[in-house]
């Protein structure tokens, strides 16, 4: 049907027709030779096309610094080959805009160009923001016409094509759709016409490349083009959050933008739009409607940005294996953990946790059982412990386990339920064996009653004291340190 599809486009006398200035200027951008005075002629047999030039020359989007009065000047403002891509694109918008109007319906083809005249404009402050200033009305065009081949599907297969159209949520599944039912989607389609209406190279090349990502983000026409859409679809949809999530995916591949720069996008066509509205006499979006939008915006860029700081600070405050709080997070914590403990007089209880024989299980069944040993044992001691304490991995096969607000009595109770947790790990290193797992666990509490520490250090010293002499007791079990321990017993 693709092919079937491609020959129409030369006979059928349904589609969208150019007017004769839009056909002239075609020519003219096609021509290395095209003169000032060609381009004023042409322009000039359409006073209202004329008219539209000068004031797009005295709008803020060009920033001229003295009044425009007449097409001449507008020329000399907007260069020549602004002024045959700014022609080209009021010329065709007027025009298909009313013929495009019997086919979608007024909702529907106001909704058409709605999307177009904000992807256009997309499109320029993409390009705006990258620094593409001598491409800015290229970048309008191509904008404005990367979903022409809907109108043309409107035209070739009025019959089968609304309902394609209606059924689908979003531009990407439609264009799954299309190239399901007809073998071809709008991107190529609308291609195809650009490229028989004889539009300059890029304009057809943009629309075609409208949907594909590039290998790597760069800063040029198709990939403007193709954010864009995103761009407008976040100013139109009701589903914020999704379509801006979409749009930051986007700009970050396809242009290496991040959320911020797309933020300040979104800023800059807030304070161009209503311009625009003025230049294509269309509303698009009432003043109210769009503040609410960027204010939208903002708010959810800043979660996002929120949420990333979050993530950043979790992974670096926890092991990467066993998902315990790491070594540097355990001496903050437990610093602060100490202090509040004298300070307001709560029982604090700290264990050391070591797992027996570690080394040989290591050495015999190699790195990779060795970490799932880890992993395993991590998860025995957080299956058994409360939200308020804090689990760390202190370093090598050793965890540090801070109990805040916890007596004696207390922490021997968890630490029970912990030897048993891990006791029942049947963990298997291969299809052959299997290996039983038991922890060394040396306890200390502080403020239990009575004051026992006046320094964080004697405490963290105490603890592995009390780890060290349940190793030499024979492992596999909990020993709480006492005064009599007063130096570290090494097995």
């Amino acid at each position: 049907m693709k092919e079937n599809l491609l020959k129409q486009l030369r006979f059928c006398t349904n589609l969208p027709s150019l007017p004769s200035v839009a056909l002239k200027i075609i020519d003219l951008a096609g021509e290395a030779d095209t003169s000032l005075t060609q381009i004023n002629h042409y322009i000039s047999l359409d006073p209202a096309l004329a008219a539209k030039i000068i004031k797009t020359a005295n709008s803020p989007l060009y920033k001229s610094r003295y009044p425009i009065s007449n097409i001449s000047q507008a020329t000399n403002i907007l260069g020549t080959y602004g002024v045959i891509t700014i022609a080209l694109s009021f010329s065709l918008a007027d025009s298909l805009i009313k013929q495009s109007r019997e086919k979608l319906g007024t909702a529907g083809n106001n909704n058409f160009w709605r999307r177009s005249i904000i992807s256009a404009l997309a499109s320029r402050t993409l390009g705006k923001r990258l620094e593409m200033d001598r491409m800015l009305d290229d970048l309008f065009l191509a904008g404005l016409l990367q979903d022409i081949g809907i109108l043309a599907f409107y035209a070739l297969v009025p019959e089968d094509y609304p309902s394609v159209f209606s059924c689908t949520e979003n531009h990407n599944t439609l264009l799954k759709t299309e190239y399901e039912t007809f073998g071809i989607g709008h991107d190529e389609l609308g291609a195809s016409l650009l490229e028989y209406w004889k539009f300059p190279e890029y304009v057809p090349t943009a629309c075609r490349s409208s949907h594909t990502a590039p290998a790597t983000p760069n800063a040029g026409i198709n990939e403007c083009v193709a954010v864009s859409g995103y761009i407008a679809d976040y100013f139109l949809s009701q589903n914020k959050k999704e379509k801006i999530d979409e749009a930051i995916r986007v700009a970050e591949t396809y242009l290496g933008l991040d959320e911020h720069a797309l933020l300040e996008v979104l800023e800059t066509m807030q304070n161009d739009l209503h311009h625009v509205e003025e230049l294509f006499e269309i509303t698009i979006l009432n003043p109210l409607h769009l503040d609410n939008i960027i204010t939208e915006a903002r708010e959810l860029l800043t979660m996002r940005s929120m949420i990333k700081v979050r993530e950043l600070e979790d992974k670096i405050q926890h092991d990467g294996l066993t998902g315990a709080h790491n070594r540097a997070y355990f001496d903050n914590a437990f610093r602060s953990e100490f202090q509040l403990s004298i300070q307001q007089e709560i029982p604090l209880s700290l264990a050391m946790i070591d797992i027996d024989n570690y080394k040989t299980f290591n050495d015999t069944y190699g790195h990779i059982a060795g970490d799932g040993i880890l992993v395993a044992v991590a998860k025995a001691i957080t299956d058994q412990i409360r939200q308020t304490d804090i689990l760390c991995r202190y370093g090598g096969d050793e965890f540090a386990l801070i109990l805040s607000g916890t007596t004696l009595s207390a922490a021997r109770h968890i630490l029970g339920r912990i030897m048993e947790s891990v006791a029942t790990i049947a963990y298997k290193p291969n299809e052959t064996n299997i290996i039983n797992i038991t922890v060394s666990i040396g306890l200390v509490t502080n403020m239990d009653r009575e004051k026992s520490f006046d320094l964080q250090s004697e405490m963290l010293e105490a603890a592995d004291r009390a780890l060290y002499a349940a190793k030499y007791a024979g492992r596999n079990r909990i020993i709480e340190w006492n005064p009599a321990l007063t130096s570290p017993l090494k097995t």
